[in-house]
């Protein structure tokens, strides 16, 4: 992750309360957001200076050298999105399809974003079953392929019911061949193996560490900071709103160039 400026992280929450008036939740019941704040997006400062990825495809994206995190986007960026999430949780589902995931997918093609995820799979100890360990390791191994991003998306678009273990090894391939390029025997391999088992263990490690949150150890999910600063429970409502998401991303990222 990037270093700040100093008072970067002051900065960045100014910027939210800018933007917003009130909001809650976090990988459970969601209230909505509360009326925002008004102002202009400071689209003057956040043009490319850069050509723009033409896809996801596109995208540079890497295992951190931490081990437990994944890195998609310009190394360059100058804001950094840290997304704590579990393939299984529908709240990430709801962000990343039709809350601010879109959104962080426009500004990483623009290259003014970078996305760092931690993958956890605490919701199998409270479900049962093992499918979001499966998933996460499924999403590590596309990372050799450079897919992550792809199928991270394809994951969920089409996760199974919260309360059904349906991230099966079966289930995983055949949602790998809507990403043009993933498939291959050393994948399915992978994901049949459980070849990064380390990294989901390690990566649940961090997101256990990370927080607490209804009582349980790790923050609720999904979870963001922006350079640096974690969005708070009250105002994580932010997340599913894909405009102010927007208006708030602009704003950061018109303060950090």
């Amino acid at each position: 992750m990037m270093r700040l400026k100093r008072g970067g992280r002051r900065l960045t929450a100014a910027v939210l309360t800018g933007v917003l008036g009130a909001a809650v939740v976090s990988c459970g019941p969601r209230h909505p957001v509360a009326a925002a704040g008004g102002g202009q997006q400071a689209a003057g400062k956040v043009g490319p200076a850069k050509a723009d990825y033409p896809r996801l495809a596109d995208v540079p994206e890497q295992v951190e050298p931490d081990g437990t995190s994944i890195l998609v986007g310009d190394p360059q960026a100058q804001v950094t999105v840290h997304l704590y999430e579990d393939p299984r949780c529908p709240v990430c589902k709801e962000f990343e399809t039709s809350g601010g995931g879109p959104v962080l997918t426009k500004w990483v093609l623009r290259r003014k974003v970078k996305v760092q995820y931690t993958m956890a799979s605490f919701l199998d100890a409270r479900l049962g079953g093992n499918g979001s360990e499966k998933a996460v390791n499924a999403l590590r191994a596309a990372v050799e392929r450079r897919k992550f991003a792809e199928y991270h998306a394809v994951l969920y678009q089409s996760q199974p019911s919260e309360e059904v273990d349906g991230f099966t090894f079966a289930r995983l391939v055949q949602l790998a061949s809507r990403v043009e390029g993933l498939r291959s025997p050393s994948f399915d391999t992978a994901v049949k193996s459980m070849k990064y088992r380390d990294f989901v263990d390690s990566s649940e490690k961090v997101f256990a560490a990370a927080g607490h949150y209804n009582g349980h150890a790790g923050p609720g999910t999904p979870t963001a900071e922006v350079n640096g600063y974690r969005i708070p429970v009250e105002y994580s409502g932010l997340l599913y709103k894909a405009d102010l998401f927007d208006k708030y991303l602009a704003r950061v990222i018109g303060a950090a160039t």
